[in-house]
């Protein structure tokens, strides 16, 4: 009988150490995340922001426009986040670089809706952050890796006190348009590495952990009964989505975007979503990447599930309130 009597007293000391420690209770912290973006050419980088804004799991540091027209992609991410009531997240404006092949400013008409300002240069911003909080940011690359390049050439010992950085780029087995259905014809020089290889390469020569969404996991096309849901929902967020969609496949004669940044973005919230493999990765001087031998220098994601992707992104952007009071008239 003593002893079934101290049974609810140990309980109840129990349940007093887990709340005073918070051990069972407290949510893990959101992650510290600075996102890389040439957002204004294909329209999957609106949609690849888009997932990290109605992400609770991140914390975003800022956004850096990156390749080509950066201060014009800086004015559009200036319009997004007004939009969007995220305006207290800063964005910084890349190294304006271009090269032939490059994508096309589709939503250039969106952007020059926003006002222009003074912005803080990418390399600085990326580096001073890398200062404030080492060992905890995870960089997200959705664009050539221009950005990142300069940094490391800069400053390589605190470019490699970042966490990690998540890159869409690469093709390791299968090219452009190669869904796993027909012959494979091998893979491709990506877009982002066979803009600047030489970046590309430095990035890959880091010694930062890497992890590589390339064209073998990415392909993912958005499909019409989902834009649909996406595009009257009419929420802020959608609501920019659908324009710049608009213009997108206006500009550029193409009706169903292909996700490859957005998993990316979607990798760095649920690692589960891209399973990755050890691989050791070169990139030669046209952009392509080659397997190689020697110690691994990067976890690629070879192969997504494309309805488990679909669970996931899609009730984030229908369920998101992000709402703000935005007046970008010029």
């Amino acid at each position: 009988m003593k002893n079934s009597r101290l049974i609810p007293i140990c309980l109840f000391l129990l349940s007093i150490a887990a709340t005073s420690t918070g051990s069972l209770a407290q949510p893990a912290a959101p992650q510290l995340v600075i996102i890389d973006s040439d957002i204004g050419d294909d329209i999957d980088d609106a949609f690849a922001v888009a997932l990290a804004l109605s992400s609770p799991e991140l914390k975003i540091l800022g956004i850096e426009s990156g390749w080509g027209d950066t201060r014009l992609r800086a004015r559009l991410l200036d319009r997004l986040l007004c939009e969007t009531g995220r305006s207290d997240i800063p964005v910084a404006v890349g190294i304006e670089k271009h090269a032939p092949g490059q994508g096309t400013f589709s939503q250039a008409r969106w952007a020059e809706r926003q006002s222009d300002h003074p912005h803080t240069a990418a390399v600085d911003f990326l580096l001073e952050q890398i200062k404030q909080h080492p060992g905890e940011i995870t960089l997200i690359g959705i664009a050539p890796l221009t950005n990142l390049g300069a940094a490391i050439e800069r400053d390589p010992v605190t470019f490699r006190k970042l966490k990690r950085i998540v890159i869409m780029g690469g093709s390791i087995h299968r090219g452009y348009g190669d869904l796993g259905y027909t012959p494979n014809h091998g893979p491709d020089a990506e877009y982002n590495l066979a803009m600047d290889p030489a970046a590309a390469k430095a990035v890959f020569n880091s010694g930062v952990p890497l992890y590589v969404m390339p064209l073998d996991s990415t392909q993912i096309p958005l499909d019409g009964p989902k834009r649909q849901l996406l595009f009257t929902q009419s929420t802020n967020l959608t609501d920019a989505l659908t324009l710049l969609y608009e213009q997108w496949s206006r500009s550029t004669k193409q009706t169903t975007p292909t996700m490859f940044d957005v998993v990316a973005v979607a990798y760095a919230i649920d690692p589960a979503l891209c399973p990755v493999t050890p691989m050791t990765i070169e990139v030669d001087a046209k952009g392509y990447t080659r397997e190689a031998q020697g110690s691994p220098n990067a976890f690629v994601c070879l192969r997504s599930d494309s309805d488990k992707f679909y669970e996931f992104y899609m009730p984030r952007l229908l369920g998101q309130k992000l709402a703000g009071a935005c007046s970008s008239s010029q």
